[in-house]
């Protein structure tokens, strides 16, 4: 899906995404990433929802957004909350919601001159049977 464009020169946004991949600013992502509105984009070195950790969450906390908009792969998938204690634990909030919805919630987020982080969880897409 491709999104609409509101071009805010300094900022990343998330132009289009689909199974598997996001696009920020023209570019495209196949592998989990960390974005912040006026930072480079992070990878983020998590496999699959199984595979998350307190310490995946913790580094997101150094760049101290107000919130953290994190999308839990093609469909919702809720963290347990010991996971994300890194950043419950300052008072950062944590929506979770699938990377689609989080990926145009970030761009609301941050065109409204949020702190707003996003930590999307991408997983390679499921095959198909033939």
């Amino acid at each position: 899906m491709k999104l609409h464009a509101t071009v805010i020169p300094t900022s990343n946004t998330f132009n289009a995404y689909g199974d598997g991949w996001v696009e920020v600013n023209a570019v495209r992502f196949e592998r989990s990433i960390v974005v912040f509105p006026e930072r480079p984009v992070l990878d983020w070195r998590v496999d699959g929802f199984d595979a998350l950790s307190a310490d995946g969450f913790r580094f997101i906390v150094d760049q101290a957004p107000e919130l953290v908009v994190f999308g839990s792969g093609s469909r919702l998938r809720f963290p347990h909350p010991r996971l994300l204690a890194p950043l419950t634990d300052r008072g950062i909030g944590v929506e979770t919601m699938d990377v689609y919805a989080a990926c145009r919630t970030y761009n609301i987020l941050m065109a409204e001159g949020r702190r707003v982080a996003a930590a999307l969880l991408l997983e390679p897409p499921l095959a198909t049977p033939g």
